[in-house]
């Protein structure tokens, strides 16, 4: 699965194409080491998926990489944060 990362300012979103629909995942950015993951909208066409879990290893895997911690405001990021004790090193409560 592609899944493109775009930013403007302090805010960005992930977003992948899978069988002609678009899913996504926004964030704000609130500082260089922090981002606020609120909103996650996947087609119902697609639910079942595993697209919205693939949005959210990516962000984990991002802030990995970018050494910034993630709130996960949004409720699917928070209940995948709660589902992957092996994330809570990115993310801050």
């Amino acid at each position: 699965m592609n899944i493109v990362s775009e930013e403007t300012g302090s805010h960005g979103r992930y977003s992948t194409a899978v069988e002609g629909h678009t899913a996504e995942m926004t964030y704000s950015r609130s500082s260089p080491h922090l981002i606020i993951i609120d909103h996650t909208a996947v087609p119902d066409a697609l639910r079942g998926k595993g697209v919205g879990q693939a949005l959210a290893a990516h962000a984990v895997d991002e802030a990995r990489k970018g050494g910034w911690k993630i709130i996960p405001l949004c409720p699917f990021m928070r209940a995948q944060t709660q589902r992957h004790p092996e994330w809570q090193d990115v993310i801050q409560s």
